[in-house]
């Protein structure tokens, strides 16, 4: 068999077979890798008769031919009909606000320009089709938010308030939206807070989520919704308090017992809530109604998930459950779901505390004062076993993983354990799981930062359990993707950050920057070079700047060398090599500290201790030409401490450091105050400036 046939195949399933790599080297993907990739898209490629087949699967010579149910177009701009229908074809348009308009293709089969964005309806010989019509830009930073803007992250789970229960929660929320205002801030963005496993305790990265549609209820904060009063009859009830108090006070997070603890107190609220004469109900019934079959099969699953155990007892992936339970649309679902009323409503009210938190939490922030408030985010995918993937089988890729390629944040290239979106799939049902996906994670927040931002463009996919290195390219219809983000987040008036570090496709950032969705930089690695760092001036203007992320060391522990310690502790690096990695941190170091000197008009030879070296990088980025700047708590603070390190499970506390203060007053301390002031001042300097 020869491989072109293989080629071609993989070419019309929409994998990449030749690409750049992070060091600019042209790569061409293996034949063996290109076959375990179509497999697990479904299309067998072992024989010259498995790959006839799977291309008459692809159905390549009509699929061109056929409607789909959503197209998109732009603002202004006529929509080209020609694959579809003859020029002077009949039409009705219905536009979202109710205006309706009687028509005719013109000569070229040109439906006529749409001045007006939103889901418009058009009736065409015998079709139905939703047009979704964007604007030309996301809103920017600047219609926003004005010249100068910055904010702050934060990990959720790490916010710290009196009666917590040992994790973060949308009361602390709120109360670090109105420190961060009190200090300026006009954004806050937070970690995924993306709905995990109810039966799997142990899970708990927020960028490996059961579904990307609901939250994590984990987060909730019940008083701040139900009342106090309530909430401590809950906590005596339940003999709860002795552990609640001995959780809060732990420097790290115990996910497993804060959220059997967690299931418990909410539990014992819904029995209560559920009594009867509660003022709330009305609104509880009324988010129900409005989450529709998306929020009911969420609930569902986790009710299913709880009860379809394995024989040993354990909780099972849906593909594993009785045939009749892993198609949402089965009656059995159905029946299970009026057996277990109970059951599905606790998830319901649960998620419906945990809505209601987050929306309190950007009404606190944008009534403080910031302009954008809360910035959600959104991760790359989620658990092939989770709510989101039984759910909307059509439109996921469960056979499959997504991970990276080698690139400068991991040269050993990274997996991530976590499935995507279908091409062909969301073509196929109107992109109706993308769109409902950007409206909850924009429902509660002023903006939204994408993970993995060059996945709406291509994916690295791998077969599951292969590795990194058996990867491939899959593409996605990127300007269609473009258009509903930027429809959706016109609807919501909200800004989009899109993280792009690692290997970038040609073209992506110039269609990114077009649509006003800003790329993000970091000074660790704006480099020309291994230790010559960029100028604050050189940065771009399309793009947020930051600091450092959760997957790479504070400024702190970068500039003392901590990170090499936790590399060698962990397994990382070989322990003779520690001499090796020092003497090169030492000349990244220094050129660092060159940059970050000369942009303080001071000399650079002389070596910044670390608590300066951070009040200089948080100073050199407020003097960046970046619409939004956005400070990590952690380098406010002087943390030296990483949120995460990839590739290591059980080694490092990932997702567990909580920060050291009252979320309330955690940015009055002097050192982190004089550090904002800082920013403040160079981002003012930097617009006052002729």
């Amino acid at each position: 068999m020869s491989d072109e046939r293989l080629i071609h195949l993989a070419e019309a399933a929409g994998l990449s077979i030749d690409w750049v790599d992070a060091d600019g080297r042209d790569q061409r993907a293996r034949p063996e890798v290109l076959r375990a990739v179509l497999a697990g898209l479904g299309l067998a490629a072992e024989t010259a008769a498995d790959i006839d087949a799977s291309l008459e699967k692809l159905h390549l010579n009509n699929r061109s031919a056929s409607l789909p149910p959503l197209l998109t177009g732009d603002q202004g701009l006529a929509l080209d009909l020609s694959a579809h229908f003859p020029p002077a074809t009949r039409f009705s348009l219905q536009l979202e606000n109710g205006e309706y308009r009687d028509a005719a293709l013109d000569d070229d089969a040109h439906l006529p320009a749409i001045e007006v964005p939103g889901y418009h309806r058009l009736e065409i010989d015998d079709h139905q089709v939703t047009l979704a019509i964007a604007p030309p830009s996301c809103p920017t930073v600047n219609e926003i938010a004005g010249e100068g803007a910055w904010g702050l992250t934060v990990q959720l789970y790490s916010l710290r308030r009196q009666g917590d229960g040992g994790i973060g929660d949308t009361q602390a929320l709120e109360s670090m939206a109105r420190n961060a205002a009190a200090h300026g801030a006009d954004a806050l963005g937070i970690s995924p807070v993306h709905a995990m496993f109810s039966e799997h305790l142990n899970q708990y990265s927020p960028y490996s989520p059961s579904s990307r549609l609901f939250y994590n209820v984990l987060h909730s904060a019940p008083g701040s919704i139900l009342g106090d009063h309530p909430l401590h009859q809950a906590v005596e009830r339940c003999g709860l308090g002795d552990e609640l108090r001995r959780l809060e006070q732990l420097e790290l997070v115990d996910w497993p017992a804060v959220a059997e603890a967690r299931q418990r107190l909410l539990r014992t609220l819904f029995h209560d809530f559920g009594t009867g004469g509660n003022a709330l109900q009305q609104d509880f019934e009324s988010f129900r109604k409005a989450g529709g079959e998306a929020l009911e099969n969420h609930c569902r699953f986790e009710a299913l998930h709880a009860a379809l155990r394995s024989p040993q007892g354990h909780p099972q992936h849906w593909r594993d459950w009785p045939e009749p339970y892993r198609d949402p649309q089965n009656p059995a679902v159905q029946r299970f779901a009026e057996e277990q009323a109970d059951a599905v409503s606790f998830h319901a009210f649960a998620q419906w505390l945990m809505a209601r938190g987050l929306e309190r939490a950007q009404v606190a922030a944008r009534s403080s004062g910031m302009r954008i408030g809360l910035i959600s985010d959104l991760a790359v995918g989620a658990d092939g076993g989770g709510s989101q993937a039984w759910s909307r089988q059509g439109e996921v890729l469960a056979d499959l993983t997504v991970g990276a390629p080698p690139d400068i944040l991991n040269r050993d290239g990274q997996s991530w354990g976590i499935c995507a979106f279908s091409p062909w799939g969301l073509k196929e049902h109107g992109y109706r799981a993308f769109i409902e996906m950007l409206r909850a994670n924009l429902a509660h927040s002023g903006g939204m930062r994408i993970d993995h931002v060059m996945g709406l463009m291509r994916l690295w996919v791998i077969p599951i359990g292969a590795g990194p290195d058996h990867g491939v390219y899959l593409n996605y219809p990127l300007d269609d993707m473009l258009r509903l983000l930027t429809l959706e987040a016109w609807r919501h008036k909200a800004v989009i950050l899109g993280e792009d570090l690692g290997t970038i496709p040609a073209g992506l950032r110039d269609k990114l920057a077009a649509r006003g969705i800003l790329g993000m930089r970091v000074l660790l690695f704006e480099r020309d070079g291994a230790s010559n760092f960029l100028p604050a001036a050189h940065w771009s203007r399309h793009a947020l700047a930051t600091t450092t992320t959760h997957d790479i060391p504070t400024v702190s522990g970068w500039w003392q060398g901590h990170d090499i310690d936790w590399r060698i502790r962990v397994g990382q690096y070989a322990e003779h090599t520690r001499d090796e990695q020092l003497a090169e941190r030492a000349r990244e170091r220094a050129g660092l500290n060159r940059a970050l000197c000369e942009d303080a008009g001071q000399p650079g030879e002389e070596l910044l201790e670390p608590s300066a070296a951070v009040d200089a990088s948080v100073c050199f980025i407020g003097h960046t030409p970046a619409p939004l700047v956005l400070v990590p708590v952690e380098d406010a603070l002087g943390l030296e401490e990483q949120t995460n390190m990839p590739g290591i499970v059980e080694t490092h506390p990932n997702w567990r450091r909580r920060y050291p203060a009252d979320s309330t007053t955690l940015l009055d301390d002097p050192v982190c105050s004089r550090r904002l002031r800082c920013l403040v001042e160079a981002r003012h300097a930097l617009h006052e400036a002729p």
